[in-house]
């Protein structure tokens, strides 16, 4: 009996070595892919690295210092960063490229914050140059700033929570227990999956006053405390109201900053001793620069970098006569001089990250201090409280010293001295260990009752510490005589100068253009000439290269806008004042170059205006036609290039600039013709608009050529003209095939 062949796929052999099913495509919902692997990413990012929380602090900073606290660097020497970097490493293992360029960002070398947490040595860098790199960490030396002292003042005391680290092998904080809130007085910005954070500065004694009246007083007026952030660099800030008061109650908004200068009349130059926190020296320098050579600004003969030990500084040389103020005045519209911080207050509270206003801030940072200060005060009365204890077991002793020595030598083992002393003297277990341990020099009545004298102390100071618990106003009290001290020990004056709206207008003076009347030729290749009258009567032989053609002569004045259409559905807008006068006997500027078109692209129609009245009529191979009106392309600013200029479904047949309405004639490939009168047509104010049908056409044919018609051209116009649209046209007649023979020789 023949066996039947099995239906099922054989089971691949096993072979040492080779993984089965290795190679093979299993589908997979892109929905569940992105669920289990993008998100988890996405989470871990605005969870443990770009976004701070209400201490003030990203993961990697914490890390940093914390490790730095460890290695005794809070009140000891600098030690050289690659030891603190290969330290820190045991906490944060992305590196220590990542780990260093933290340390950088919080030195006092880099001059990025106001109150730089990590005093350097060594070159750190500047935060406001591009291109000054910090020193390898085997070069510079580093330890905590004083003024860590605060953010980890009681971190011992159990003011925190500790995890452990990555391996299990240590503990770390969760948060710092600041006694300040840092969230607000050093900048912070981090760009997490979906979501950012960018944080100003403020000044440390005015978030410190601020903090304190908000603790006292709810409803406090937060603007009378805390008029404006302050920024390390020191920059001039504008003060707009609508602005500040959305920053304040919204935590999102933009804060416009503006460079400081002296002037030095001796020297004739301008000194720029601060710039923006957005800006770098070399953004600066480089636009100034490439205004100076599109000849935009005119009044400067040099610019140079001499940023030393003294700080920032970069230099302008004025020419002569020039006015210094005006000068910076257009140097702030046209340059990052003047530029805008984007706020963003997006901080990780209770790990939900938040978007929150300076009071909604304050008030969760206060809840975190409240917390910190209970959990230290329970910490300090624990410890108080076991203390007391003890002392108690060591007042029963006093009462016979000699029976607890006889005890002690009555006791022929020594694990029954202590539940002797127990049984003896009427103590526990934690009092009996510790008469137990007292040294043999120290059973003496004096060292006894020194040491029972602090009872009633302890006992006072546990009655204060269960008040303080019990008591929510007590511990505000603490917090704002520990902000005041903060103030008073770090505080320092404002660094950014706050100038106001009015003060800060500027307003262009716009160059006088001559206006003298010209004629403007447009040839088939792209070509342009302008020629003043004068030099057209003296020779109007034009050269033009080999094939050449003009196509459009208009007849205007210097000062007028020029556009220029191209076969990419584009058109370039510039001013006839920037072509210089030539003669007919040049070939002329070509467009393309001039106006830095795209590659491939060509000029095919010009248009002269000062007022942009009038009409323009595309016409397109498919027999549609759109009539647009001219002022749909002036645009308030200075833009040199308008994209869609008209509709690109069909490729453009020819277009005209008419002033009024009036009749236009179709050609076709066929040869056919057809009058229009263009006031039949719909006006459309959409540059891209497709256009109306207007002439017919047979199979593999198309619009040709469409122009102004002149009247006599055609001995019977009628046959061209049609009741409707579409229409097909008409052959010429024979009359008028000779008439428009003649009219081309």
């Amino acid at each position: 009996m023949a066996r039947k062949k099995s239906t099922k796929a054989p089971k691949p052999a096993k072979t040492k070595g080779v993984i089965n099913g290795a190679g093979e495509v299993v589908e997979q919902p892109i929905v569940s892919t992105i669920r289990e692997n993008f998100m988890p990413y996405a989470m871990s990012v605005i969870l443990s690295r770009a976004i701070p929380e209400i201490d003030g602090f990203k993961p990697s900073h914490r890390k940093l210092l914390f490790t730095m606290y460890k290695m005794g660097l809070l009140n000891g020497a600098r030690t050289k960063s690659a030891n603190i970097v290969g330290a820190t490493m045991k906490l944060n293992p992305h590196g220590d490229s990542a780990i260093y360029d933290t340390m950088v960002r919080l030195s006092r070398g880099y001059e990025a914050l106001l109150h730089p947490y990590i005093d350097s040595k060594g070159n750190f860098g500047k935060f406001y140059s591009r291109d000054m790199a910090w020193a390898a960490s085997r070069y510079t030396e580093a330890k905590l700033a004083a003024i860590c002292n605060e953010l980890f003042r009681d971190i011992d005391k159990d003011t925190v929570d500790f995890v452990d680290n990555y391996d299990n092998t240590m503990k770390e904080p969760t948060l710092l227990p600041a006694t300040y809130p840092s969230v607000l007085v050093n900048a912070n910005t981090g760009i997490a999956v979906g979501m950012a954070s960018n944080i100003c500065s403020f000044n440390l004694g005015e978030i410190c006053e601020t903090t304190a009246a908000l603790i006292r007083d709810p409803e406090h007026d937060i603007k009378s405390t805390l008029p404006a952030p302050d920024f390390s660099g020191g920059c001039q800030i504008i003060y707009d109201e609508k602005a500040f008061t959305q920053v304040y109650e919204t935590g999102k908004g933009s804060i416009r900053l503006r460079a400081k200068y002296v002037y030095d009349k001796s020297a004739n130059c301008i000194d720029i001793l601060s710039i923006p926190a957005s800006t770098t020296c070399e953004v600066i320098i480089e636009k100034i620069i490439d205004l100076v050579k599109q000849g935009k600004v005119k009044e400067i003969s040099d610019i140079r970098d001499e940023t030393g030990l003294d700080g920032l500084k970069i230099t302008i040389d004025l020419k002569r006569s020039t006015d210094p103020d005006k000068l910076m005045a257009k140097l702030f519209k046209l340059t990052t001089l003047e530029d805008s911080y984007a706020c963003n207050f997006n901080v990780l509270i209770a790990g939900v990250p938040r978007v929150l206003g300076i009071r909604e801030l304050l008030e969760e940072w206060i809840g975190f201090r409240i917390e910190c200060v209970k959990r230290r005060t329970f910490y300090d009365r624990t410890k108080k409280a076991e203390r007391l204890h003890l002392l108690k077991g060591l007042g029963k002793i006093l009462l016979d010293i000699d029976k607890a020595i006889k005890i002690i030598r009555e006791t022929d083992e020594e694990a029954e001295v202590v539940p002797n002393l127990m049984i003896g003297f009427g103590i526990d277990q934690v009092q009996a260990e510790y008469v137990a341990e007292i040294k043999l020099r120290h059973l003496n009545r004096e060292y006894i009752l020194k040491r029972t004298k602090d009872i009633e102390d302890l006992e006072r100071e546990i009655a204060e510490l269960d008040d303080i618990l019990k008591s929510k106003a007590r511990i505000k009290t603490i917090i704002v005589k520990e902000l005041r001290a903060v103030a008073d020990k770090y505080g320092q004056p404002r660094k950014s100068m706050i100038i106001y709206e009015d003060t800060a207008v500027y307003t262009e003076e716009a160059e006088e253009v001559p206006d003298y009347p010209c004629t403007f030729f447009f040839t088939k290749e792209g070509y342009f000439k302008k020629i003043t009258p004068q030099s057209l009567r003296m020779s109007n032989a034009h050269k033009l290269k080999e094939g050449d053609e003009i196509t459009q002569e208009i007849e205007f004045s210097n000062n007028c806008d020029l556009l220029f259409f191209t076969d990419k559905s584009q058109v370039y807008k510039t001013k006839a004042s920037e072509f210089s006068d030539t003669k007919a006997s040049v070939l002329g500027e070509y467009v393309a170059a001039k106006l830095g078109m795209d590659e491939g692209e060509n000029a095919v129609y010009m248009v002269a205006t000062k007022d942009y009245k009038g009409i323009l009529l595309f016409g397109f191979e498919n027999g549609k036609a759109a009539k647009v009106p001219l002022e749909v392309y002036a645009t308030k600013t200075n833009r040199k290039k308008l994209t869609g200029a008209y509709s690109d479904k069909s490729p453009l047949a020819g277009m005209l600039m008419l002033s009024e309405d009036g009749e236009v004639l179709f050609t076709s490939s066929s040869g056919r013709m057809l009058l229009v009168h263009t006031g039949a047509l719909a006006i459309k104010t959409t540059r891209s608009t497709q256009g109306v049908a207007v002439m017919k056409l047979k199979k593999g044919h198309r619009l040709f050529e469409l122009k102004p018609y002149a009247e006599g051209t055609f001995a019977k116009p009628q046959r061209y003209r049609t009741k409707s649209l579409p229409a097909l046209g008409a052959m010429p007649s024979n009359e008028d095939s000779k008439d428009e023979q003649l009219s081309l020789i």
